[in-house]
């Protein structure tokens, strides 16, 4: 089973796919990890995509994503779960990464890509503070 968590940054992507890990056992891939399976980015861009092809059949896989050109890497067939937050709760949760501290370029940068997900295809909407993810995660775990 290939789960692909995706959304924007501080939504609870990493929560939910460590939760899933419990639940399903596999191996969990965020972002560009894929880099370190070749020493060229093309090459570890195929491998990648293959490895994500035999894990909708095998598996399982949790591939978290934050950038919404690596949704273009998901075979047919990946359980995908858009995962949101309120545009304050992201700030906070941003803020808090940065000790405190939310500087103003980044507020913006925050502003302007909210809600940049939410139009993707999905199966599962978790949204953050509000889903219960226990419930969410065995509904998950039943696609599989």
């Amino acid at each position: 089973m290939l789960v692909a968590i995706f959304g924007e940054s501080c939504t609870g992507k990493s929560t939910l796919a460590g939760m899933l890990k419990e639940r399903l056992g596999g191996e969990i891939w965020t972002g560009k990890d894929y880099l370190r399976l070749a020493k060229d980015e093309a090459g570890a861009k195929k491998l990648f995509t293959e490895k994500l092809r035999e894990a909708v059949t095998g598996g399982p896989l949790i591939y978290v994503i934050a950038e919404k050109e690596h949704l273009s890497l998901l075979p047919e067939g990946a359980v995908r779960v858009l995962v949101t937050a309120e545009l304050e709760t992201i700030k906070e949760r941003f803020a808090a990464r940065m000790r405190g501290n939310l500087p103003p370029p980044v507020a913006a940068m925050l502003e302007r890509n909210h809600g940049s997900f939410d139009e993707e295809p999905h199966r599962f909407h978790v949204v953050s503070g509000e889903t219960e993810l226990e419930g969410i995660c065995g509904e998950i775990a039943a696609q599989g």
